[in-house]
């Protein structure tokens, strides 16, 4: 996966801000002003931080130990980091993303 491919797929969710309130090496993506990822530029394989329910974090982080770790730099009882290598599915990727776009949008 390609920063490319997580741009644009963050860009197909409504009311998205993509910005960089922490410089040019990472990318946010908002929802009405909250974060609901932060992508790292400058790490291979590349990262990603995004927002999951609590119970959830513990049950990805147990079943993908080397891809889904606590979010890096950010509240680890709603964040995780995702490994963007080839052993973390696509779809899953989507699905999470997707899923901290909804609950911050809540």
């Amino acid at each position: 996966m390609h920063v490319e491919w997580v741009r644009d797929f963050c860009l197909t969710f409504k009311d998205v801000e993509e910005c960089q309130p922490f410089g040019p090496e990472h990318l946010v993506y908002k929802i009405k002003g909250k974060m609901f990822l932060l992508l790292s530029l400058d790490e291979i394989p590349l990262r990603v931080n995004v927002k999951t329910d609590p119970e959830r974090s513990i049950e990805l982080r147990e079943s993908y130990p080397d891809n889904i770790l606590p979010g890096y730099h950010m509240n680890k009882k709603h964040w995780n980091t995702l490994v963007l290598n080839a052993r973390l599915n696509p779809g899953l990727v989507q699905e999470l993303i997707t899923h901290s776009y909804e609950l911050v949008r809540k």
